[in-house]
């Protein structure tokens, strides 16, 4: 293996820089990566990690073999799944991030995973269809009343948000709120949202803290209840649980969701073909490649627990490794021509949804049914819909999301 012995890339490159995503998935330097230096050592300057640097893991094939193999070799819990963090963050709130789901290692992660799942069953899933697909019809018919729009604020933004509100019980009163304290927490390097991200992470906590508190005094035939009363086991969560996986819950599923639809719009716009075939055959297969194309989340990280080699490198106990999806899922090795949006393809391993281990995304199949509507229902009312202007990119070092894409709607 050829390696990289200085930044290829010019002085102080970091991967999780926040200018990078903002020109798009830096598609060039993976590639560059995965053929002479698929480990490659990113310095980086001072960070709340303070360790110098991280190993960015290009290949599909690492990445997969990292996310299987967590326990005694790799922890999401020593610094956090989160390879960029906002700035100005202390050790004291990092420490405070480790309560989420996605920052546990086993045996505490099966525990609580198991506990969610509850949510996530295909019945369960299933249930919210019929009201679900309502909501798709809906609100793609209040944009297709409109000339033009934004379509990440007319359409993407809302079918996601209901889902989890619908899941979790959030009154409608309360779910503009939720929008506003999800858009906060993530959008933290992004200067069009100046909301702080510290009080909003303090309100939505006490919102959910609130709900579970409640149910807990007066159960209810609902998920919350579920949730936060002993099932035959005697597991449950307590209300600083059920807070915290509220808040990862409407910050994943809203967000990511969120912005794999507005990338998947784009892509047909950019692949016409791809369009007129969606709307002729509705294809099963498409909403993965869309998940694939967007891959909404850049990069997660590991730390590793003991010295251990990945692709031919040495990892050494403490330091850390971004598992890049978004170079994953362009990976030639694995996809037959990986920059082609192709909604035929079968079979389609992407890495959208993490890396099929413990973390593998516990909501997939819920983002998938809530992109699957939202598009059938485009292409049933608004078939003709065009895009007027470039997305607005956001501006962040581990999502690679869209803020404004102007399109006509008839």
């Amino acid at each position: 293996m050829t390696t990289l012995s200085a930044c290829p890339f010019g002085q102080g490159y970091d991967f999780t820089d926040p200018e990078v995503l903002l020109h798009g998935i830096p598609v060039a330097e993976f590639a560059q990566l995965r053929k002479t230096a698929p480990v490659w050592w990113n310095e980086q300057g001072e960070s709340i990690f303070n360790d110098g640097g991280y190993w960015v893991v290009s290949r599909h094939e690492d990445i997969k073999t990292i996310s299987r193999n967590g326990g005694d070799v790799w922890s999401t819990n020593a610094k956090g799944a989160v390879m960029r963090l906002p700035e100005g963050v202390t050790s004291e709130q990092l420490d405070l991030t480790k309560a989420l789901l996605i920052n546990h290692d086993a045996p505490e992660h099966t525990r609580l995973r198991k506990i969610v799942s509850r949510l996530f069953t295909p019945r369960a899933v299933a249930t919210l269809e019929e009201k679900l697909a309502v909501a798709a019809r809906e609100i793609v018919a209040a944009a297709a009343e409109k000339d033009s729009g934004n379509f990440v604020d007319d359409i993407a933004m809302s079918l996601p948000l209901q889902a989890i509100a619908d899941l979790i019980g959030v009154p409608e009163a309360d779910r503009e709120k939720l929008f506003h304290w999800t858009n906060a927490i993530m959008n933290t390097d992004d200067p069009d949202f100046d909301s702080d991200p510290t009080m909003a992470n303090a309100e939505l906590m006490g919102y959910a803290y609130n709900m579970a508190e409640q149910r807990r005094q007066c159960p209810a035939d609902d998920i919350v209840t579920k949730l936060v009363q002993a099932d035959v086991d005697g597991e449950s969560l307590g209300e600083v649980e059920f807070a915290f996986f509220v808040i990862l819950l409407a910050v994943a599923g809203n967000e990511t969701t969120r912005n794999a639809m507005t990338h998947g719009m784009n892509a047909f716009f950019e692949n016409p073909d791809q369009w007129e075939l969606f709307k002729r055959d509705r294809p099963a297969t498409a909403v993965d490649e869309i998940v694939r194309w967007a891959t909404p989340v850049h990069c997660f990280q590991r730390t590793a627990l003991v010295d251990t080699e990945i692709g031919g490198v040495t990892v050494r106990t403490g330091q850390r490794v971004g598992l890049f999806y978004s170079s994953a899922n362009y990976d030639e090795d694995v996809f037959e021509n990986p920059f082609t949006f192709d909604i035929l393809r079968d079979p389609n391993p992407h890495l959208g949804f993490g890396g099929n281990g413990a973390h593998y995304c516990i909501g997939a199949n819920l983002a998938r049914m809530e992109i699957k509507l939202i598009f059938n229902e485009i292409a049933n009312q608004i078939p003709d819909i065009s895009k007027l202007g470039e997305p607005q990119r956001l501006r962040s070092g581990w999502i690679n999301g869209v803020k404004d894409l102007q399109v006509a709607y008839r």
